[in-house]
């Protein structure tokens, strides 16, 4: 016998929900595993200038950026990544291009500080190839999960 007044109550997510979850979760988990990746390649790279003799010195005030000093701020920095890329995943509809676009943009920007500290030209050219370094990780790496993620 068929009843044509079904009222069961079905608990669970809403339609698409799980999907968005995973593909966020995807995102985060693919980002922190770059961040890893780009804290190590940047802080290597910099033990590295710094064995070759760059000395690291900001004429400002006469320090010397420390190499956690590049750890930290490159995680900081590619976590915010992780961020902007979750944003777009979320709100755009060509979440992929438009990180791209940003990151590519934000990349560049940051290459201003090393050219204004008045640094001597070694210095301020290995900062600024430290710039490049976490970017060549985060920026590829986000940019693949968001296109596998979104297609």
């Amino acid at each position: 016998m068929n009843s044509m007044n079904d009222n069961t109550v079905v608990a669970g997510p809403a339609p698409g929900r799980t999907s968005r979850t995973h593909r966020l979760r995807g995102l985060v988990g693919t980002g922190l595993m770059a961040t890893l990746a780009a804290v190590v390649a940047t802080t290597l790279a910099a033990a590295l200038a710094q064995a070759a003799g760059v000395g690291f010195e900001i004429p400002d005030g006469g320090e010397r950026i420390p190499l956690p000093g590049f750890a930290v701020v490159t995680g900081a920095c590619s976590v915010v990544g992780i961020v902007i890329a979750a944003a777009l995943l979320r709100w755009s509809s060509r979440p992929a291009d438009r990180f791209v676009r940003t990151a590519v943009s934000l990349t560049a920007i940051s290459l201003a500080p090393p050219l204004l500290t008045g640094a001597n030209t070694v210095t301020t050219t290995a900062l600024l190839g430290l710039h490049l370094v976490p970017a060549a990780v985060m920026i590829p790496t986000l940019t693949r999960s968001l296109r596998t993620r979104t297609d």
